[in-house]
Formats: structure tokens, C-alpha cells, sequence
């Protein structure tokens, strides 16, 4: 088994994708989360190509999220799509990075994530508040590479 099946159990992933559902009940913006073993590239740079991969910039309102985490190399990124971009500051993802890397010093990865994609659904929801006609545009299972 590769080290991305093992990182989290089953019951920690539906965790995180139950994370994923309440955050973004707040939002339209849409929330993923990648795992991957390794890459050669920096974890940003691997993270934008992950998030075109996953169709993450074919929003509506071009407000995806995606939480990249190298499993073996011991990175992570959160980036968002441009929509997000244009109206936030610049310093916007830095508090919720702090949260998750906070908890994967201390090795609870589920924890991190859970608590960074709740921040991340509270922030978003004062840019992107969740309208009535909203759909779930992207799937909120876990993706792995």
C-alpha cells in the first residue's frame, strides 16, 4: 500500500469530506482535497497543476479551493482560483495554513484538515456567500494521485 492510502483511515477521510459538506453550506465556493505521495516540483507549483487536472477552474464564479498535501514529502498548499484572487487580500490563506500545519507538526492530519477547511468555508463565505440556486459544481470525495 502506498503511503497516500495509509495516511488517513477510512473513518477520517469521511470526516474530512463531512468537513467539506458544512463548509460549503456557508459558500458557493467549492472545496478539494489532494494527496499524493511525491513530486519532484514545489508543493504550489504541483497544487496548480492538480487543481486545472481536476477541473477545479471550470467554476461558475471561479472560486475553487484546493488542499494539496504531499503525503511523503511533507508538504502542503492551499491554493485558490482567480475569482477568489481578484477580491481577497493577499494574505488571505495564511491564517488557515497555520491552522493545518499547526496540526500536521503534531501529526494529526485529520484534525488539520477538518479545521482548515472549516476556516476556509468561513472565510470564503463573506466574499462567496452561499446563494439559493447554488450547486455542488465539484465532488467533495478526496482525490488521490
Amino acid at each position: 500500500m502506498s503511503a497516500t492510502e495509509n495516511f488517513l483511515t477510512p473513518e477520517e477521510e469521511n470526516a474530512i469530506v463531512n468537513a467539506i459538506q458544512i463548509a460549503e453550506r456557508n459558500t458557493s465556493g467549492e472545496i478539494r482535497v489532494h494527496l499524493e505521495d511525491h513530486s519532484e516540483k514545489p508543493p504550489l507549483e504541483r497544487a496548480q497543476e492538480v487543481f486545472y487536472s481536476l477541473g477545479m477552474d471550470k467554476t461558475k464564479a471561479r472560486n475553487g479551493v484546493l488542499f494539496y498535501v504531499g503525503v511523503t514529502d511533507h508538504t502542503f498548499a492551499i491554493i485558490g482560483d482567480e475569482g477568489i484572487h481578484n477580491v481577497v487580500e493577499d494574505d488571505f490563506w495564511d491564517c488557515t495554513k497555520e491552522i493545518v500545519i499547526t496540526h500536521f507538526k503534531n501529526k494529526r492530519y485529520k484534525e488539520g484538515l477538518v479545521d482548515g477547511i472549516i476556516k476556509a468555508g468561513e472565510r470564503l463565505k463573506q466574499y462567496f456567500p452561499f446563494e439559493s440556486d447554488d450547486t455542488n459544481e465539484l465532488s467533495n470525495e478526496i482525490s488521490k494521485g
